[in-house]
Protein backbone atom coordinates (compact mmCIF):
# COMPACT_ATOMS: atom_id res chain seq x y z
CA UNK A 1 0.00 0.00 0.00
CA UNK A 2 1.61 3.34 -0.88
CA UNK A 3 1.66 6.50 1.96
CA UNK A 4 -1.02 8.44 -0.29
CA UNK A 5 -3.18 6.00 -0.33
CA UNK A 6 -2.47 4.89 3.92
CA UNK A 7 -3.56 8.76 4.24
CA UNK A 8 -6.78 8.31 2.32
CA UNK A 9 -7.89 5.19 4.10
CA UNK A 10 -6.87 6.87 7.78
CA UNK A 11 -8.82 10.09 7.00
CA UNK A 12 -11.80 7.66 7.06
CA UNK A 13 -11.64 6.95 10.27
CA UNK A 14 -10.52 10.30 11.72
CA UNK A 15 -12.53 12.03 14.19
CA UNK A 16 -13.72 16.03 12.88
CA UNK A 17 -11.03 17.59 14.78
CA UNK A 18 -8.11 15.41 13.28
CA UNK A 19 -9.34 16.09 9.99
CA UNK A 20 -9.88 19.30 10.12
CA UNK A 21 -6.32 19.75 11.81
CA UNK A 22 -4.78 18.23 9.27
CA UNK A 23 -6.13 20.64 6.62
CA UNK A 24 -5.11 23.36 8.67
CA UNK A 25 -1.30 21.83 9.01
CA UNK A 26 -0.82 21.30 5.67
CA UNK A 27 -2.06 25.08 4.90
CA UNK A 28 0.59 26.25 7.60
CA UNK A 29 3.16 24.16 5.52
CA UNK A 30 2.36 25.66 2.74
CA UNK A 31 3.10 29.32 4.45
CA UNK A 32 -0.87 30.30 3.96
CA UNK A 33 -0.32 32.25 7.16
CA UNK A 34 3.01 34.37 6.36
CA UNK A 35 2.11 37.07 9.49
CA UNK A 36 3.01 33.95 12.16
CA UNK A 37 -0.89 34.15 12.68
CA UNK A 38 -3.28 31.01 12.68
CA UNK A 39 -7.17 30.78 12.99
CA UNK A 40 -8.32 31.07 16.20
CA UNK A 41 -11.41 29.29 17.51
CA UNK A 42 -13.93 31.10 15.89
CA UNK A 43 -12.56 31.50 12.62
CA UNK A 44 -11.97 27.64 12.82
CA UNK A 45 -15.32 27.79 13.37
CA UNK A 46 -16.71 29.93 10.85
CA UNK A 47 -14.51 28.91 8.13
CA UNK A 48 -15.36 25.20 8.48
CA UNK A 49 -19.19 25.26 9.37
CA UNK A 50 -18.07 22.97 12.44
CA UNK A 51 -19.07 23.91 16.54
CA UNK A 52 -17.19 25.61 18.96
CA UNK A 53 -16.24 22.30 20.57
CA UNK A 54 -14.69 20.82 17.81
CA UNK A 55 -12.30 24.28 16.66
CA UNK A 56 -11.26 24.09 20.32
CA UNK A 57 -10.53 19.93 20.35
CA UNK A 58 -8.18 20.91 17.01
CA UNK A 59 -6.12 23.51 18.51
CA UNK A 60 -5.32 21.09 21.25
CA UNK A 61 -4.12 18.83 18.48
CA UNK A 62 -2.47 21.67 16.84
CA UNK A 63 -0.90 22.67 19.85
CA UNK A 64 0.02 19.19 21.33
CA UNK A 65 1.76 18.70 17.99
CA UNK A 66 3.51 22.25 19.21
CA UNK A 67 2.82 23.54 15.65
CA UNK A 68 0.92 26.27 17.73
CA UNK A 69 0.52 28.15 20.75
CA UNK A 70 -2.97 28.79 22.55
CA UNK A 71 -2.97 31.02 25.23
CA UNK A 72 -6.47 32.80 26.85
CA UNK A 73 -6.89 35.64 25.32
CA UNK A 74 -4.03 35.95 23.07
CA UNK A 75 -3.84 35.30 19.00
CA UNK A 76 -2.92 31.55 18.29
CA UNK A 77 0.49 32.44 16.40
CA UNK A 78 2.33 29.33 14.50
CA UNK A 79 5.66 27.94 16.15
CA UNK A 80 8.71 27.67 14.52
CA UNK A 81 8.98 24.53 12.48
CA UNK A 82 12.02 23.29 14.34
CA UNK A 83 9.76 23.07 17.06
CA UNK A 84 7.12 20.99 16.06
CA UNK A 85 6.68 16.95 16.83
CA UNK A 86 8.01 15.37 14.54
CA UNK A 87 7.72 11.99 16.14
CA UNK A 88 3.77 12.13 15.99
CA UNK A 89 2.50 9.77 13.72
CA UNK A 90 -0.23 12.27 12.65
CA UNK A 91 2.09 14.98 11.60
CA UNK A 92 4.21 12.50 9.80
CA UNK A 93 0.87 11.72 8.05
CA UNK A 94 0.25 15.03 7.18
CA UNK A 95 3.36 16.18 5.71
CA UNK A 96 3.89 16.34 2.20
CA UNK A 97 6.71 13.63 0.73
CA UNK A 98 9.80 16.00 0.20
CA UNK A 99 9.67 17.16 4.18
CA UNK A 100 9.00 13.69 4.88
CA UNK A 101 12.23 12.19 2.57
CA UNK A 102 14.15 15.43 4.85
CA UNK A 103 13.15 14.03 7.98
CA UNK A 104 13.72 10.28 6.94
CA UNK A 105 17.78 11.64 6.20
CA UNK A 106 17.61 12.84 9.53
CA UNK A 107 16.62 9.60 11.09
CA UNK A 108 19.20 8.17 9.49
CA UNK A 109 21.76 10.58 10.98
CA UNK A 110 20.12 9.88 14.29
CA UNK A 111 20.64 6.08 14.15
CA UNK A 112 24.11 6.20 12.96
CA UNK A 113 24.92 8.31 15.71
CA UNK A 114 23.13 6.30 18.64
CA UNK A 115 22.34 2.89 17.01
CA UNK A 116 26.16 1.61 16.50
CA UNK A 117 26.98 2.53 20.38
CA UNK A 118 23.67 0.57 21.66
CA UNK A 119 25.15 -2.50 19.77
CA UNK A 120 28.39 -2.20 21.77
CA UNK A 121 26.16 -1.80 25.23
CA UNK A 122 23.70 -4.62 24.62
CA UNK A 123 26.83 -7.13 23.32
CA UNK A 124 28.66 -6.00 26.92
CA UNK A 125 25.53 -8.14 28.73
CA UNK A 126 23.06 -9.49 26.51
CA UNK A 127 21.38 -12.29 28.32
CA UNK A 128 21.11 -15.83 26.55
CA UNK A 129 16.92 -15.08 26.85
CA UNK A 130 17.93 -11.94 24.68
CA UNK A 131 19.79 -13.71 22.12
CA UNK A 132 17.33 -16.63 21.93
CA UNK A 133 14.65 -13.71 20.84
CA UNK A 134 16.87 -12.41 17.74
CA UNK A 135 17.52 -16.14 16.72
CA UNK A 136 14.14 -16.57 16.48
CA UNK A 137 13.39 -12.64 14.62
CA UNK A 138 16.85 -13.15 12.50
CA UNK A 139 14.95 -16.66 11.28
CA UNK A 140 11.54 -14.78 10.83
CA UNK A 141 12.94 -12.58 8.44
CA UNK A 142 15.01 -15.17 6.41
CA UNK A 143 11.88 -16.60 5.92
CA UNK A 144 9.65 -12.99 5.23
CA UNK A 145 12.06 -11.65 2.15
CA UNK A 146 8.98 -11.99 -0.03
CA UNK A 147 6.41 -10.18 2.35
CA UNK A 148 8.08 -6.51 3.17
CA UNK A 149 5.13 -5.84 4.98
CA UNK A 150 5.65 -8.83 7.31
CA UNK A 151 9.75 -8.45 7.55
CA UNK A 152 9.65 -4.72 8.53
CA UNK A 153 7.80 -5.54 11.71
CA UNK A 154 10.22 -8.02 12.74
CA UNK A 155 13.20 -6.15 11.69
CA UNK A 156 12.15 -3.15 13.79
CA UNK A 157 11.52 -5.92 16.74
CA UNK A 158 15.08 -6.79 16.20
CA UNK A 159 16.70 -3.27 16.70
CA UNK A 160 14.47 -2.62 19.73
CA UNK A 161 15.58 -6.06 21.24
CA UNK A 162 19.05 -4.56 20.69
CA UNK A 163 17.95 -1.40 22.43
CA UNK A 164 16.19 -3.07 25.50
CA UNK A 165 19.54 -4.95 26.33
CA UNK A 166 21.62 -2.05 26.14
CA UNK A 167 19.46 -1.58 29.36
CA UNK A 168 18.94 2.55 29.23
CA UNK A 169 15.36 3.48 29.32
CA UNK A 170 16.04 7.19 27.79
CA UNK A 171 17.96 5.60 24.85
CA UNK A 172 14.78 3.03 24.73
CA UNK A 173 12.26 5.84 24.85
CA UNK A 174 14.25 7.57 22.08
CA UNK A 175 14.35 4.44 19.63
CA UNK A 176 10.57 3.79 20.29
CA UNK A 177 9.56 7.47 19.73
CA UNK A 178 10.71 6.99 16.23
CA UNK A 179 9.24 4.25 15.44
CA UNK A 180 6.99 5.39 12.89
CA UNK A 181 9.42 6.97 10.88
CA UNK A 182 11.68 3.86 11.06
CA UNK A 183 9.05 2.41 9.71
CA UNK A 184 8.89 4.66 6.66
CA UNK A 185 12.52 4.51 6.45
CA UNK A 186 12.33 0.85 6.15
CA UNK A 187 9.33 0.76 3.36
CA UNK A 188 11.91 2.63 1.45
CA UNK A 189 14.71 0.89 1.81
CA UNK A 190 12.99 -2.47 1.34
CA UNK A 191 12.03 -1.70 -2.38
CA UNK A 192 15.61 -1.93 -3.80
CA UNK A 193 16.38 -4.90 -5.42
CA UNK A 194 17.54 -8.36 -3.30
CA UNK A 195 17.31 -5.29 -0.17
CA UNK A 196 15.33 -7.65 2.35
CA UNK A 197 18.31 -10.53 1.53
CA UNK A 198 21.09 -8.06 2.07
CA UNK A 199 19.14 -6.79 5.36
CA UNK A 200 18.91 -10.46 6.65
CA UNK A 201 22.88 -11.11 5.93
CA UNK A 202 23.50 -7.75 7.95
CA UNK A 203 21.47 -8.61 10.77
CA UNK A 204 22.87 -11.67 11.26
CA UNK A 205 26.40 -10.31 11.12
CA UNK A 206 24.88 -8.05 14.25
CA UNK A 207 23.91 -11.41 15.85
CA UNK A 208 26.65 -13.15 15.76
CA UNK A 209 29.04 -10.44 17.12
CA UNK A 210 26.13 -10.05 20.27
CA UNK A 211 26.68 -13.98 20.55
CA UNK A 212 30.06 -13.43 20.80
CA UNK A 213 29.33 -10.82 23.33
CA UNK A 214 31.95 -8.10 21.61
CA UNK A 215 30.83 -4.91 21.52
CA UNK A 216 33.56 -3.82 19.13
CA UNK A 217 32.56 -6.25 16.40
CA UNK A 218 28.82 -5.60 17.45
CA UNK A 219 29.15 -1.63 16.75
CA UNK A 220 31.23 -2.45 13.20
CA UNK A 221 28.18 -5.07 12.36
CA UNK A 222 25.40 -2.16 12.87
CA UNK A 223 27.42 0.52 11.32
CA UNK A 224 28.11 -1.25 8.31
CA UNK A 225 24.58 -2.45 8.25
CA UNK A 226 23.42 1.46 8.40
CA UNK A 227 25.31 2.44 6.04
CA UNK A 228 24.00 0.05 3.58
CA UNK A 229 20.37 1.99 4.45
CA UNK A 230 22.13 5.56 4.29
CA UNK A 231 22.73 4.49 0.27
CA UNK A 232 19.70 3.41 -0.52
CA UNK A 233 17.90 6.61 0.89
CA UNK A 234 20.55 8.79 -0.81
CA UNK A 235 19.79 6.54 -4.11
CA UNK A 236 15.50 7.14 -3.33
CA UNK A 237 16.69 11.20 -3.27
CA UNK A 238 18.26 10.94 -6.11
CA UNK A 239 15.42 9.39 -8.24
CA UNK A 240 13.19 11.54 -6.51
CA UNK A 241 15.09 14.43 -7.47
CA UNK A 242 15.00 13.20 -11.14
CA UNK A 243 11.62 12.60 -11.33
CA UNK A 244 10.17 15.93 -9.92
CA UNK A 245 12.75 17.79 -12.91
CA UNK A 246 11.63 14.77 -15.67
CA UNK A 247 7.65 16.56 -14.67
Amino acid sequence: MQRGQESLDAVKVRTLPVQVAAHLTRRIVRGDFEDGRAPSELDISREFGVSRVVARETLKILASLDIVDVAQGRRVVVRPRAEWDYLSPLLIEWLPEEIVGELLQELDQMRVLLEPELAAMAAAGVTDETLNRLRDELDRMAALEGDPDAYLEVDHEFHMEICRAADNRILDRIMYSARWLGTASRRITNEAPAALRKATADHAEIYEALLARDPARARAAMRKHLSNNSALLAEKKQQTKRAARRR
